[in-house]
């Protein structure tokens, strides 16, 4: 037997002639806010420990950065939040931080890197009530994990039957 995926759910709903909100959500500056001490906490979570966990802290510990501009340089700083982009560790590791995102929502979410969709059937109140709960649930998340969104990327779109009572 198959085990059915959102993205069946998804495509059952408009097969149904029913409605489906997207909503692309945009972490901001995903990579570059990610706490070292709360993705560390993650990867304990998740089961990683040992050299690979030492490695992991060693490869986060001790970053420095500074600005220069025109010619100028700020002092070096240490950096605690970040994960070091360029390497095949980083979309894994963001992935790990970001995996337990969707844990109380009802609705669908994809994640692929740093974007994520929460996708959910949009034919009542209801459905939207819980559309709208479930983006409070993300929004806590994300406060919670200190990974803020970017609202003024967030977008919606409205897939399948249009009902006109509905649209506001």
């Amino acid at each position: 037997m198959c085990k059915s995926t959102n993205l069946d759910k998804v495509t059952g709903h408009l097969d149904a002639d029913e409605c489906i909100d997207i909503i692309y959500l945009d972490f901001s500056k995903a990579f570059d806010k990610v706490p070292h001490f709360r993705l560390l906490q993650k990867l304990k979570q998740h089961g990683i420990s040992g050299k690979v966990s030492d490695w992991i802290q060693s490869w986060l510990r001790g970053r420095r950065q500074r600005v220069c501009v025109n010619g100028y340089s700020s002092t070096w700083r240490l950096v605690f939040s970040r994960v070091p982009q360029g390497s095949v560790l980083v979309p894994v590791l963001f992935l790990i931080f970001i995996n337990d995102l969707e844990g109380n929502l009802v609705n669908s979410v994809f994640k692929f890197a740093d974007d994520t969709k929460l996708l959910g059937k949009a034919v009542s109140d209801e459905d939207r009530d819980q559309l709208q709960t479930d983006l409070e649930l993300l929004l806590d998340w994300s406060n919670t994990w200190q990974l803020p969104f970017n609202s003024s990327k967030c977008k919606v779109i409205l897939a399948g039957t249009i009902n006109i009572t509905h649209i506001s």
